[in-house]
């Protein structure tokens, strides 16, 4: 049988969709998803790198990091 993986956007949706669920009688598992800490950490000195003004356009950016040698 197969697998879905839904994506609810709010808490009201998630508790109807877990509700229809039970209903129906149809088994499912549910699993928190956080971002890590050190992800988190990363984010947030890279927006306040970005807000700082510390920041490159995509097209020097490849210039950079894609030179052919």
């Amino acid at each position: 049988m197969g697998a879905l993986t839904i994506h609810p956007e709010s808490q009201e949706q998630l508790e109807t969709v877990k509700a229809i669920l039970k209903a129906l009688k149809v088994p499912f598992e549910s699993k928190e998803t956080s971002i890590p800490n050190h992800i988190e950490k990363s984010i947030e000195r890279s927006m306040d790198q970005f807000s700082a003004g510390n920041s490159i356009s995509l097209e020097a950016f490849k210039e950079k990091h894609f030179r052919r040698k």
